[in-house]
């Protein structure tokens, strides 16, 4: 893995920015934690992506793949590049541009 992003799933929907920063920063230093909130609601929508330092402490951190918090098994994977999707990755489906 060559980059220092990951995606965070099936957290909590009380886990906050800080306790994320404290779970994955005993791997390295953490530049930026990104909790995904609904905007309608204000509550988590259950995942984050977490950019870290060096891409080897993104890749130490996959250890805590299927590892727990408050209850829930962590998915911990390293994130998608963006490819255009709200949430990265291929759009998939059909296109704007395709007819029915």
């Amino acid at each position: 893995m060559s980059q220092s992003k990951i995606y965070v799933g099936n957290l909590p929907y009380s886990a906050t920015e800080q306790e994320l920063t404290e779970q994955f920063g005993k791997f390295g230093q953490i530049k930026q934690v990104n909790l995904i909130i609904d905007k309608e609601t204000g509550r988590s929508k259950g995942f984050a992506f977490i950019t870290f330092e060096t891409a080897e402490s993104a890749q130490s951190s996959l250890a805590l793949d299927n590892t727990e918090l408050n209850g829930r098994k962590l998915r911990v994977n390293p994130a998608k590049e963006d490819g255009g999707s709200r949430f990265g990755g291929s759009r998939g489906g059909r296109s704007r541009d395709d007819r029915w």
